[in-house]
This record gives C-alpha cells, sequence and structure tokens, in this order.
C-alpha cells in the first residue's frame, strides 16, 4: 500500500517567506535605530546622576563645582547673556570652519597633482600643526588685531592639518583598476579629478569635517581666551575670575551643546550627500 504525503512546494512558501524575513529585517532596524536614540540620553542621565550624587555626598561648596540643578537655574536665569555671547563664537567657529577646511581641500589637491608640492609643504604643514594653540594665537594677535579676524584665523588652523591629511588619503585612495580603465578610455586629469579621485574622496573627507565641526569651536574659544571682550572664551574667563562656578558650568555647557550641533548638522549633511554608504550609527 503506498501513502501520498502532501507537501506544500517551496514556491509556494517562498512569498510568505521572504515577507517574514522582510518584517523582521525592518523590526530589527527600528530597534537599532530606537537603541542608537535612547543610548546616548541614558548615558547623559547616568552622568547628571553621578554629578549630582558627588556634589550631595562629598558636599561640595557650591563656589567650587555647582549642582546640575544650581546650572540649570543659571542657564535659564542668564539665557540671554549666554546666547549673547555664543553668537560670536558661533560666527568665527563657523567661518574658521569654512576658511580653514577649503584652503587644506585646495592645497590637498595641489599636492595630489604635483608630488614635489606635497614632499616640499607637507612637512612644513606638520611643524605648523606641532606648536600648540595657545602659542599661535598671541601671534596671530598680533599679526591679525584684536577683532574677529585673528579667531577665525585659529579656528582655521585648528581644522585645516585633519582635512588635509584625510583629503590627500582620500584623493590618493583611488584603485588601480579603475585609475587603469580611465587612463584605457583616454581620461583627462579634470576627467579622472571629478569622476574618480573626487567621488572616492568624499567618505575622508567628512570623516575630517565631522571632527573639525567640534575643533572649530575648541579654536575660537582658545582665541577669545587671549584677548576678547565678547564670546564664551572671554565670558569662561570671567566667570572664573569672579568664582562664579554656576556661570562658567553653565558657559561651558552652552558651548559644548553648540558644538554637537554642528557635528550632527555635518553628519546629516554627510548622510544626504554620501548616500551610497550604508548606515553604521557612527
Amino acid at each position: 500500500m503506498s501513502v501520498t504525503i502532501a507537501s506544500a512546494s517551496p514556491r509556494d512558501a517562498g512569498p510568505a517567506a521572504g515577507d517574514d524575513l522582510d518584517a523582521a529585517w525592518h523590526a530589527t532596524q527600528r530597534r537599532l535605530r530606537l537603541r542608537r536614540r535612547i543610548m546616548p540620553l541614558a548615558g547623559g542621565a547616568g552622568l547628571l546622576f553621578i554629578w549630582w550624587a558627588l556634589i550631595a555626598v562629598f558636599h561640595v561648596r557650591p563656589f567650587i563645582a555647582p549642582s546640575p540643578e544650581v546650572v540649570a537655574v543659571t542657564v535659564y536665569q542668564k539665557f540671554g547673556i549666554l546666547m549673547a555671547n555664543l553668537l560670536p563664537t558661533a560666527i568665527e567657529a563657523v567661518c574658521g570652519f569654512l576658511l580653514g577646511n577649503l584652503t587644506a581641500i585646495v592645497i590637498a589637491t595641489a599636492f595630489v597633482h604635483r608630488k614635489t608640492l606635497e614632499e616640499a609643504f607637507f612637512p612644513i604643514a606638520v611643524l605648523i600643526n606641532s606648536i600648540p594653540v595657545v602659542a599661535k594665537a598671541p601671534i596671530l594677535i598680533l599679526l591679525l588685531g584684536n577683532g574677529l579676524a585673528p579667531k577665525i584665523a585659529i579656528a582655521a588652523i585648528v581644522c585645516f592639518f585633519p582635512t588635509l591629511v584625510n583629503m590627500v588619503r582620500g584623493l590618493e585612495a583611488v584603485s588601480p583598476q579603475a585609475m587603469e580603465l580611465m587612463h584605457v578610455l583616454s581620461a583627462s586629469k579634470r576627467e579622472i579629478f571629478v569622476k574618480l579621485r573626487l567621488p572616492t574622496s568624499v567618505p575622508y573627507l567628512f570623516s575630517a569635517l565631522k571632527i573639525a565641526a567640534s575643533t572649530s569651536v575648541v579654536g575660537a574659544i582658545v582665541g577669545e581666551w587671549i584677548g576678547s571682550q565678547e564670546g564664551i572664551g572671554a565670558l569662561i574667563i570671567q566667570a572664573t575670575y569672579n568664582f562664579d562656578s554656576a556661570l562658567l558650568y553653565a558657559t561651558v555647557l552652552c558651548g559644548s551643546c553648540f558644538s554637537v550641533l554642528f557635528f550632527l548638522t555635518i553628519r546629516l549633511i554627510e548622510r544626504v550627500a554620501v548616500s551610497w554608504q550604508p548606515d553604521t550609527g557612527h
């Protein structure tokens, strides 16, 4: 006696299985996105709790280190003063960011096309970068005066070297096979640069730009320390001399928030400009 066993064909089960896998993949991606949003908030809340606990347990005096709630109240009460001083710092940081990175991109392009220039001037760029920012600032203030110009120049110099290094590396990170194909097609140097080198360098460039978004703010603040009557750096100096720790912490927090927003802006532009790269969450 023969027994016939009925079984579903793989073709019949295929679409349903595919839909299940697709739904599971989307659910996993949603969980990952949610995790990337929640974890920084949880980390920040944890640090705030540790800060509050240390102040409460060790009875730290307010003029040494204020509690988080005191800093929050200070931010609320002196919000106008903080924003008025943040504006010049933001202008200096953004202008320095643009100037330093554009200069680095132009010089990196020249280095890639003229190796003699790279051999002659890259060591000089390394030498200039090795000089501490606090040593460059007084020189630039003596040369450029006490206005916005030296602060922008300091922010630009801080941004310049990381972008130069990453841009040179990106422009040179072209596949030999792709370069050989362009030569076979009799492509000009301009066509090779626009269609091959430049697209290859974009991920390297944005890695440097995200670093420069934070360092440009640091450069602007350091410039204000040396000589300025306004700005986040000047307000930090004033709060320190007046032993106003609450205002000092509020000012540092204000500058840090702007730096984070600047970084997130560059990251958002990167997601749009480098759309062919997978989102790693970093």
